[in-house]
Order: structure tokens, then sequence, then C-alpha cells
């Protein structure tokens, strides 16, 4: 069982929620970072970080569905974007909030960094979901 928190005494998030909670026997899983690469490795929206972003959120889809779990069973991000313009963190926080990951809401830190691990890479999503149990148990 996931349990979404947001602090009455903190600054209410437009959408993400302060901490999630999980209850013991939770199955959880640590995902690597979704990068914006296909099937093949090629880099997908080269130059364009909305494009890229839209690619990594894919990619993360993936992997959740790899494990068992989905983008509603996020509980925690971090978003990083090579840029130090809030205009361009605004636009791929965008397409966070677009997908399933706002769903929870989850929650999740934006950052602005120098560079990723491909050349060329503009967006990257680390994340942590809890994975459902596929007979309905808690």
């Amino acid at each position: 069982m996931i349990r979404r928190v947001t602090s009455p005494a903190l600054f209410p998030p437009p959408t993400y929620c302060h901490a999630s909670v999980v209850e013991a026997g939770t199955r959880i899983a640590f995902l690597a970072g979704a990068v914006p690469l296909d099937a093949e490795g090629g880099l997908v929206g080269e130059g364009d970080p909305v494009r890229q972003a839209e690619q990594v959120v894919a990619n993360l889809e993936e992997q959740l569905r790899a494990v068992g779990s989905d983008l509603a069973h996020v509980l925690s991000t971090e978003v990083y974007v090579v840029s130090g313009d809030t205009a361009v963190l605004s636009a791929v926080w965008e397409v966070v909030e677009a997908s399933g990951l706002s769903a929870g809401p989850h929650a999740s830190t934006l950052l602005g960094v120098a560079c990723l691990g491909y050349s060329g890479q503009l967006v990257e999503i680390t994340a942590t979901a809890a994975v459902p149990d596929p007979e309905g148990r808690s």
C-alpha cells in the first residue's frame, strides 16, 4: 500500500507530494536512469529536451513494465535536465506532469545539470516504484 504525504506545514507542491510511504512487505523496484535512446541505442530528439523527455518517459514505462509495475506506482523520481534555464526545466516538467507520473502524485526532484552520460543527452529520469502483487494481496 502506498500513502502519499503532503505536509500542511510546507508550501503545497503543484503536482507532486512531499513523501511516499509504503508498508513493510511491499516489493520495491529501484530503476536505473531512463535515457532518451531508442531500442537500437540511437539518441531520440537531438537538441530537443521536450522530445527527449517524452522518450525518457516511454522508456521508463518499459522499465516499469519489465518489473510488473507502472507509472501510477512510482514513489519518487529525480529528473535531470542539461540546462540552467528554468523555462527549459519547466518544459520538461510539463512532460512529466502529462504522463501518468503525476497521478500519484509521486515525490520528485527536478535538477538542472551540466551534462549526462550520453553524447547529446539532455534528460534522464531515475525512479523508485512499488511493484503491486499480481494476485492483489497486501
